[in-house]
């Protein structure tokens, strides 16, 4: 996890059990004073709609990629960042993947660990002891001069694509979902939780993706709270904005203003298509 844009770069888990909401209809013939009131309705209807549209929808999915890698790597085409590697100066060692895992972040590690259990003897093996020195440092020790050579190597084995598909969804995509369903959040605010836990990392630190949500929370009473949806979100990515200024890298925020919070200005919460967005300035687009 690299919490840096790859432009200037890229990059936990927030475990929620999903809340239960139940709400019961009336059937025919009951008295009218027995019916749910407008507000009642209102609110029943748009949990519906919330939970019909999900970021775990495989068509919302690959949605929530090629948003992400706009921002990433100025493309749509995610599935061409697996070979992807670079040092970004971001103290974080290598950056590399479909998501940034990070040479100074540990997940850089744990994927490759992955990937050994699932194929041992893979090109990348052999770096494991390196990897395990250099976690928490910004050290290319053990790594040089062939690391990233081998790691393009890798990238061409549908094992190790599949692999680092594996560890984005377990560290990364699943558990944003989880919480966001929990918070009662449709596909746009999923997307915006898997965004800044890709970005920040989980935890509870005031600028982790626990800490914006805790945040967020002290302003607004989320959609599971009985919260409005577009007031919860809003607070989010005022205090996700809050975390990115916080590190110089982070200052151009245009993947929450002219991406995100413009999805949320059309109340678009499915995330339906089409989309129409820029980041750094750069127009992107996705039509069905």
């Amino acid at each position: 996890m690299s919490p840096m844009p790859r432009r200037i770069g890229l990059a936990a888990v927030a475990v929620a059990v999903p809340a239960a909401l139940v709400f019961t209809g009336v059937g025919v013939g009951q008295a009218s004073d027995h019916l749910p009131s407008p507000a009642h309705t209102h609110r029943h209807s748009a949990h519906k709609a919330t939970a019909a549209s999900n970021l775990d929808d495989p068509a919302k999915k690959e949605i929530a990629m090629k948003l992400v890698s706009s921002a990433e790597n100025s493309s749509l085409d995610w599935r061409a960042q697996f070979k992807y590697i670079e040092d970004i100066g971001d103290g974080r060692g290598y950056t590399a993947g479909i998501i940034g895992f990070c040479s100074g972040t540990g997940d850089m590690l744990d994927l490759v660990e992955y990937y050994t259990e699932q194929k041992p003897g893979n090109v990348l093996a052999k770096y494991l002891p390196a990897l395990r020195d250099v976690d928490g440092t910004d050290s290319h020790d053990g790594l040089d001069p062939n690391f990233t050579k081998d790691w393009k190597k890798a990238a061409a084995d549908r094992a190790f694509q599949d692999a680092q598909e594996h560890e984005r969804d377990r560290v990364y995509f699943n558990p944003a979902v989880k919480q966001g369903k929990s918070d009662g959040v449709g596909a746009l605010g999923q997307f915006i939780y898997y965004d800044a836990i890709v970005m920040h990392g989980p935890g509870d630190s005031k600028y982790s993706f626990g800490g914006i949500r805790k945040t967020a929370l002290s302003k607004a009473k989320s959609p599971a709270q009985g919260g409005n949806e577009t007031t919860y979100l809003n607070a989010f990515l005022d205090a996700r904005k809050e975390a990115m200024k916080s590190e110089e890298a982070h200052s151009d925020t245009s993947r929450v203003d002219t991406e995100q919070r413009k999805f949320l200005n059309e109340k678009n919460f499915d995330l339906a298509p089409p989309l129409k967005w820029k980041v750094y300035g750069d127009p992107f687009e996705i039509n069905s």
